[in-house]
């Protein structure tokens, strides 16, 4: 693995923080603002917001009144200023964005801002959570793409100061071919901010993101979502880091709060040479 010398850190801080979001905008940045200040007075470089932080509405298609042009608007100006203000390199989970020609639709986008208030990239969700699940209350239907749009597949990398980032979102975590596309581009960080939902997550969330981290020697940042959220929706939390043997870090379990740790990118180098996985792959 080459160490990025554009940022020479051999052991990054990174945070992954955990919401309780509603269907309030201002409510909910000025909760992602408190816990990017933790994270940055804990000493963490690159910190990402779950998926939905600036809205969880009781609809999806209540999200469409908070459809922002790429570029600009309350929620965006929000990462530039507040990455910008705290000197931080953030991860947007997602953003609704504005799909051209189709009033019905957004993008949900990662969003990934540099410690100068800068975007540098952008992932556009490409597995939508179109499911019916079996709980305890009955069958639940889940169809994200009446309000999502599905991008065109795709693997995104950024270089960041925690190592080539890859981007996700939640629902893709369950498609492995995603995850080799972004280590075979050079990725040494997965992030995969997510709002899984309790049933769900409690007996998938922590071995898929083991999974995408062992097969892949990279390490895995996952921010999630946690609580009951308006319409009646609970999701699991458990944010967590995780490192390239598959080792838990950190895990914020319950409630809002962050999980920290720092990566060991010296010790994935060395993995990656004494247990060259990744050269053994047959294309």
């Amino acid at each position: 693995m080459d160490i990025n010398t554009e940022f020479p850190t051999i052991k990054p801080c990174v945070a992954a923080l955990q919401m309780n979001s509603g269907d309030d905008v201002p409510t909910n940045l000025e909760t992602a603002r408190r816990l990017l200040v933790q994270a940055a007075q804990q000493g963490a470089c690159l910190a990402a917001l779950p998926e939905n932080f600036a809205f969880a509405g009781a609809r999806e298609s209540a999200k469409l009144a908070h459809a922002e042009t790429f570029g600009t608007g309350p929620i965006q100006d929000f990462l530039a200023q507040t990455a910008r203000q705290l000197k931080i390199w953030i991860i947007a989970g997602s953003v609704p964005v504005a799909v051209d020609g189709d009033p019905d639709r957004v993008w949900a986008a990662c969003l990934v801002y540099d410690a100068q208030g800068q975007c540098l990239s952008r992932y556009d969700k490409i597995h939508l959570f179109d499911v019916q699940l079996e709980t305890e209350k009955g069958t639940q239907d889940y169809r994200e793409s009446k309000n999502i749009a599905a991008a065109t597949w795709r693997a995104v990398t950024v270089n960041t100061p925690a190592g080539k980032l890859g981007l996700s979102i939640c629902y893709d975590v369950r498609f492995p071919e995603l995850y080799r596309a972004l280590s075979a581009k050079g990725a040494t960080l997965l992030c995969v901010p997510a709002a899984f939902t309790e049933n769900t997550g409690s007996a998938h969330w922590e071995v898929l993101l083991r999974a995408r981290a062992i097969e892949n020697q990279c390490f895995v940042l996952a921010p999630g979502q946690v609580g009951t959220h308006p319409g009646g929706r609970n999701t699991w939390g458990h944010s967590m880091i995780i490192d390239p043997w598959g080792t838990v870090l950190a895990c914020h379990e319950k409630g809002e709060g962050i999980a920290l740790a720092g990566l060991d990118r010296q010790k994935q180098a060395t993995l990656r040479t004494s247990f060259p996985v990744l050269n053994h792959r047959v294309n």
